[in-house]
């Protein structure tokens, strides 16, 4: 029986990695990040740099139920400030994006969105899509 499909699979393409550092920052918890594109992918979840990949190697809550493949919408963020550095929503991320709760203009999927690093970007992490009860990790 197959896990699910790979990041790459379910992307139409895969993002460029950031060629530059940059800042993202986490709201509410207000946590920036200086982002280095030499210390990316941090792992697994999401595409190689998106902001879920960020978010869990420096253990930021993000709820990510289908393992960062897009096959859902918990992921969900809103891009407060330089939506000018991520590339625009492939038609598999919009079609997720359509079941999330709050949406808006700024919405993303955290697995998907990738910043090329010309600009900071902050990100509001939804108080309904924060995991507050942590699991263990899993072997």
């Amino acid at each position: 029986m197959s896990e699910g499909p790979t990041p790459n699979e379910t992307s139409s393409e895969t993002a460029a990695l950031p060629r530059r550092p940059y800042s993202l920052t986490f709201m509410p918890q207000e946590v920036t990040i200086e982002v280095d594109p030499a210390d990316l992918p941090f792992g697994d979840h999401g595409l190689p740099g998106s902001i879920l990949d960020i978010a869990m190697g420096h253990d930021i809550d993000l709820e990510h139920a289908c393992g960062g493949v897009a096959a859902c919408s918990t992921c969900h963020i809103l891009v407060r400030g330089g939506s000018d550095s991520c590339p625009e929503a492939n038609e598999l991320e919009e079609d997720m994006l359509d079941q999330a709760p709050g949406l808006e203009l700024c919405s993303r999927l955290a697995c998907q969105t990738v910043p090329d690093g010309n600009n900071s970007v902050v990100v509001e992490i939804p108080d309904w899509n924060r995991n507050f009860a942590r699991e263990a990790p899993h072997s």
